[in-house]
């Protein structure tokens, strides 16, 4: 892997409180930098990724529901409320 140079100008007291906290945990500023450019990178990319597959389950479920696969919502309503009634029941067993 190259290597290239990053230049960039920061305030004379952020860089030396930095290479300080840096230095205390036996680290230089530019392996700090290195990893927080590297995090960043990732997060982004897993930020990228989840968003691909969220607008996929979205396509997938707008497709499913123009094509009549749909459930009414007072059956909706009853389920949860059937479940929420065993719930209720286990707790209370459970006392």
């Amino acid at each position: 892997m190259s290597e290239a140079t990053f230049t960039f100008r920061v305030d004379e007291t952020l860089k030396t409180e930095f290479s300080e906290a840096a230095k205390a945990h036996d680290r230089t500023s530019a392996q700090l930098l290195r990893d927080f450019m590297r995090d960043y990178v990732r997060q982004q990319q897993q930020e990228t990724e989840y968003d691909v597959w969220l607008r996929g389950r979205v396509q997938r479920s707008k497709e499913s529901a123009d094509a009549g696969n749909l459930v009414p919502a007072a059956e909706v309503e009853a389920r949860f409320a059937a479940r929420r009634a065993a719930t209720r029941r286990r707790l209370d067993s459970a006392k």
